[in-house]
């Protein structure tokens, strides 16, 4: 079973359409546009809060396919910084496992459309981890 299969079963990425690609150790998360992820039409923008709650899918499955966990990490703090609209198509995300103590580790994502250089959008949280083997 793959280190991603609990996170991909949950009816709220599923619902999202949030797929991986993964390339020798780099794992990048899609998420597909559709007009339910517009949250300005008149500019039109994806909605703030479906980008952020992307990134934080994104951070799971870099903690997930990183690290040998014996359940999801639990998010203890989030932070994200909006740096552009994000237009209306695909966005795509990479997250870094920046600190992992014994219990909670710190992961860094970035989440960009056209060109990783201009990200839309970065996230900063900490996450309460259970490395697996302990009870």
């Amino acid at each position: 079973m793959s280190p991603l299969e609990p996170l991909l079963s949950s009816p709220y990425v599923q619902m999202m359409r949030v797929r991986f690609d993964g390339h020798g150790d780099e794992l990048t998360a899609i998420l597909p546009y559709t007009e339910t992820l517009v949250g300005n039409p008149l500019i039109p923008a994806l909605h703030g809060g479906a980008i952020g709650a992307f990134m934080e899918i994104t951070a799971s499955a870099a903690l997930l396919a990183g690290t040998r966990l014996a359940a999801q990490p639990k998010p203890i703090d989030v932070s994200v910084d909006y740096l552009r609209p994000a237009r209306p198509q695909d966005v795509y995300a990479r997250g870094i496992i920046t600190r992992q103590g014994a219990r909670v580790a710190n992961v860094r994502v970035e989440a960009w459309q056209d060109r990783r250089a201009a990200p839309v959008a970065a996230l900063h949280g900490h996450f309460l981890i259970k490395p697996e083997g302990e009870g």
